[in-house]
């Protein structure tokens, strides 16, 4: 069987253009005993993704040139030589960015669309709910009451931060955005303030939002807003670092906060996460955002973009920030 694979052609000097990527044909092996193949429908496309179009060592292994990215993805099982999957299941894996792949089927997970359609176990019921889930729950260790400041909170991961927090009991929740209209639909999420990023200084508009100051800070930019966040946090505040998409283009070595001292004095804790280390959370995280779906306290956005040849559009466009809520491209 043949399979459309996108492929990274060039490592991107700054920002991605679309001849860092090509499409190429390829023919695929024959399964080998524990493989299954799936035929993609959607697939993600992630801020992480453009750090690992770096050759550089971080905590995933760079893109390789010349061979397909990968990422998550949902599809269905057309061929199976694997006794956990039969041909019609659909799954949930890791090879996006192609039309068809051959899975590992330890590395695949069944999912149910009786439940909730595919590209959800790719935001709300995937990785990216147990990213916001465990940032705030584990990593910031909120507590009830706590005031929540949420950058980059009209994206994926950071509106259901946001949600969840106001389910679980904050007493304020305040987000970032990048343009009037996201502003707007984080109000209509229940965030109790909002703003654009653009429209003046951060620092000066999270201390108006905040007046009280704030006691956990999710990081999904960096930069001018994690330096804000230093400024109006309180004594004791917890900061989850989940992302510095700011910074994920810049070709520079780019400053640290210029404020860092100020963490001493209050005795901020500052931990970056990956949410692979938080796996253990899963069932907790997946019955609480059943639950939280079911009645409404947590809604979902999602971008859609038409067309696996247009996923390099998407994955551009995402840095952008041209979406609201997950970024899927389906296929």
């Amino acid at each position: 069987m043949q399979a459309t694979e996108i492929h990274l052609a060039s490592r991107p000097e700054g920002e991605p253009v679309p001849d860092n990527f090509r499409t190429v044909t390829t023919e695929l092996p024959a399964l080998e005993d524990g493989q299954i193949l799936v035929r993609n429908t959607v697939m993600s496309v992630d801020p992480y993704m453009r750090g690992r179009m770096n050759d550089v060592k971080s905590y995933v292994p760079p893109f390789q040139l010349d061979a397909p990215l990968d990422g998550g993805a949902v599809g269905e099982v057309v061929e199976t030589r694997s006794d956990a999957f039969v041909v019609g299941d659909a799954v949930s894996h890791g090879k996006g960015w192609r039309d068809v792949a051959i899975v590992d089927a330890s590395s695949a997970k069944k999912i149910d669309l009786d439940k909730a359609k595919a590209s959800a176990y790719l935001g709300a019921l995937g990785l990216t709910g147990l990213t916001a889930y465990a940032g705030l729950t584990a990593v910031a260790q909120f507590k009830e009451g706590d005031t929540v400041f949420v950058s980059g909170a009209a994206g994926a991961v950071g509106s259901l931060v946001g949600q969840i927090a106001k389910a679980l009991g904050a007493g304020r929740v305040i987000g970032s955005a990048g343009s009037p209209e996201k502003v707007r639909r984080l109000q209509e999420l229940g965030f109790d303030a909002a703003f654009d990023y653009h429209d003046g200084s951060v620092k000066e508009q999270l201390a108006q939002a905040a007046p009280d100051g704030i006691d956990v800070y999710f990081d999904n930019v960096g930069g001018d807003h994690l330096e804000a966040a230093i400024a109006s946090a309180n004594t004791y505040a917890r900061f989850a670092l989940c992302g510095a998409i700011s910074q994920y283009n810049a070709t520079e070595p780019t400053p640290a906060p210029r404020n860092l001292a100020l963490a001493i004095g209050k005795e901020l804790t500052l931990k970056g996460f990956i949410v692979g280390s938080y796996r253990q959370l899963s069932g907790e995280f997946a019955e609480k955002m059943a639950t939280w779906l079911a009645d409404g306290s947590v809604q979902w956005d999602e971008t859609v973009v038409d067309g696996l040849e247009n996923a390099p559009k998407a994955f551009i466009g995402l840095l952008r920030g041209e979406n609201t809520g997950k970024m899927v491209v389906t296929i």
